[in-house]
């Protein structure tokens, strides 16, 4: 994070009295530091401790906390964890140094010598949210790297050079262009930043071309890119304005940032100008982020009223000139430093924090507007966030893809470009509406019903399949129907399981006008009585009952060839009064049902499925008595059972309705 001006902007203020200046070097970093120039301030403190004697220890102690914080602010994390471990050795007097010495471990991934700190630093000041939050976000660390998120996350080389590259920002209706900060070669000017020890930041811009693939970014016009820095910016709904940050050196007046904005008139941006947020032109603003809508701009200061470090405020933007500014409050902002907002929706924030529970750095949150106008806030947890710095971030409209900025596995704690995507977990139901010989169902209408509200209708295929996307961790009832066919409805539980899956849901139509086999009702022997396991076929005629509750039916039961007419005509009256009885008694209305009695009257013309089933059985043929008697007595068996079957013809679909 060498580009520091952008985020840790406000100089270290620190009294003079404090050392005993003695020598000009010493004067020369306590000046580099007044102004924000850490790098070089950090060089210089560096060869002022060597030289100053461990015997005077205040001076010692003193000299190495201020080193630590040019390091700790340049991004130099282990020459900052050394330097803050100096300055406790030689009982420095400002305990933040033990705070600090607890960040720069955490950043550095030592989360065990962290929490050690964080406990340190608690002992001399209580209940300190910024220690408890970090001994939080070590013990939260652990957790979320062995339970990483979806996303994917990839180093982008394509925009990343040796120096560095921060805060990308997506533009464009396709979003095909992005915007990235960067002190690359081919930033203007040849001097090096004080502040950052790289050259002064440039905008660059890099396009996809007609294959859709990310060319390497070019800079800008040098009408808005200058010899200062330029970085961090946000763009107006039409894209004709840029909002960002700005800070020039001019020598002898501290580093302070200032949003600028710039109008674009064809390809080109003209010379910014600042926005005045507050009167006060040495008043920190920075990272702006203009609201969808237009009407706010979301940026990042130290104003008083705020609540420590840098805040997140906002500012109205919609009439000529600027509103009042708003801090966001204790929700989103706290102690520390909360830094690069981006506005995706009007509920919707994300920034970066260390003051917030994180891995370690800068972690990126994401902040959601409730109904009662307070902030949620969420850790994006890894692989997003690291131990190191993670800010910025973009995204590619409503996709969960884009860009963010971090300097993991950076050596030098440079800034690159990642991007993050989120794969698209897809469910599917998937299956066959059929009739009850199995043959499909052209033309069915199969309707999806959610719990929370969702009412979607697709229809059958040729062959008798379906297919549709369902959600995750959502509960559904399902009805097919068909012209002809009685409805059938079916549940379907989606699992809240991140996987892709298809769920595998099939329905069997009974048609209105043919009778309709119940298969797998048993009776005792010669008796009327139903057997146990008839009920799970029993239960589903109910529940077919219940999906048509317009429907009134018959219910036919019939006797193989054995036995007088008479018996057989008495014994299929009573098993199919049977089956009526365990209706009524489930909660079917009597006026709906009637019992009828074939006995061996109406033997069983064999349908397409039993041929199949049964090779000796051809399709179209009667089971009369006489046929049955040409079979072997293995096939009579057969043939007498499939005469032994319990049907139900439809015989009205107006129940009720009139």
């Amino acid at each position: 994070m060498k580009q520091i001006f952008f985020r840790y902007i406000i100089p270290l203020i620190f009294f003079l009295s404090l050392f005993s200046c003695k020598t000009a070097k010493l004067s020369d970093a306590v000046a580099k530091e007044e102004l924000g120039e850490y790098y070089d301030a950090a060089q210089i403190y560096r060869r002022v401790y060597g030289k100053t004697s461990s015997k005077n220890k205040p001076l010692k102690g003193s000299i190495a906390f201020h080193m630590a914080d040019c390091y700790r602010l340049t991004n130099n994390t282990s020459r900052a964890l050394n330097a803050y471990q100096n300055a406790i050795r030689y009982n420095y007097l400002d305990s933040t140094a033990i705070l600090y010495a607890g960040q720069m471990s955490q950043k550095s991934g030592k989360y065990g010598d962290a929490v050690k700190q964080y406990n340190a630093f608690l002992e001399k000041v209580p209940n300190n949210t910024l220690a408890k939050n970090g001994i939080k976000g070590c013990e939260l660390t652990s957790a979320w790297k062995k339970n990483p998120t979806r996303y994917i996350v990839r180093r982008q080389d394509k925009f990343n050079s040796r120096r560095g590259e921060f805060s990308p920002m997506l533009a464009g209706d396709k979003y095909d262009q992005l915007y990235i900060t960067s002190s690359r070669d081919k930033a203007i000017g040849d001097s090096k930043s004080g502040i950052t020890g790289q050259k002064n930041n440039d905008f660059f811009l890099a396009k996809k071309n007609e294959k859709g693939e990310w060319q390497a970014p070019e800079a800008l016009d040098e009408g808005l890119n200058t010899d200062f820095d330029e970085g961090t910016c946000s763009f107006s709904k039409d894209g004709s304005t840029m909002y960002y940050t700005y800070c020039s050196q001019e020598a002898s007046v501290p580093r302070t940032a200032q949003v600028y904005k710039s109008s674009r008139s064809g390809a080109k941006w003209s010379a910014g100008k600042r926005v005045e947020i507050f009167k006060d032109t040495m008043m920190m603003t920075a990272h702006p982020s203009v609201s969808p809508d237009g009407k706010y701009l979301y940026f990042v200061s130290d104003a008083v009223g705020g609540f420590g470090g840098k805040d997140i405020w906002r500012v109205d933007i919609s009439s000529k000139g600027t509103g009042t500014p708003e801090n966001l409050g204790s929700d989103i902002n706290t102690s520390g430093d909360e830094m690069f907002p981006y506005v995706r929706d009007s509920v919707t924030i994300y920034f970066a924090s260390n003051g917030h529970p994180g891995m370690g750095g800068l972690d990126l949150f994401k902040a959601t507007r409730q109904r009662s106008s307070k902030w949620k806030v969420e850790n994006l947890q890894y692989p997003i966030n690291s131990q190191a710095d993670d800010f910025g971030i973009t995204f590619a409209g409503n996709a969960e893809s884009g860009f963010f900025s971090s300097n993991r596995n950076d050596g030098r704690g440079s800034d690159h470009i990642y991007s993050f995507d989120l794969p698209v977990i897809q469910i599917y139901v998937d299956g066959w509406v059929l009739d009850k010989d199995q043959e499909p169902i052209e033309g069915a209408t199969i309707r999806l019903v959610g719990k929370d509200g969702t009412n979607e209708k697709f229809i059958s295929r040729k062959d008798g399949s379906y297919y549709s996307l369902v959600k995750l961790g959502m509960d559904y009832v399902m009805m097919a129907g068909a012209k002809g066919y009685l409805n059938q409805s079916q549940k379907l539980e989606v699992a809240s399981l991140e996987e892709n899956k298809t769920y595998y849901v099939d329905f069997t139509l009974a048609s209105i006008n043919k009778p309709v086999p119940i298969d797998n009702i048993f009776y005792d022997f010669n008796k009327a009585t139903l057997r146990p396991e008839s009920k799970d076929a029993l239960d589903e005629l109910i529940k077919i009952l219940d999906d048509n509750p317009n429907v009134t039916i018959e219910l036919m039961a019939h006797t193989d060839r054995k036995g007088t007419p008479e018996y057989n005509q008495n014994l299929s009256q009573r098993r199919a009064q049977s089956v009526v009885d365990y209706l009524i008694k489930n909660g079917i209305a009597k006026d709906r049902l009637t019992a009828k009695g074939y006995g061996k009257s109406q033997p069983k013309t064999v349908t397409k499925k039993l041929a199949e089933k049964y090779e000796f059985l051809p399709e179209g043929t009667v089971l009369t008595e006489e046929f049955v008697l040409t079979l072997t007595p293995e096939q009579q068996e057969i043939a007498d059972q499939i005469n032994r079957r319990t049907e139900f013809q439809v015989l009205s679909v107006t129940y009720n309705l009139f």
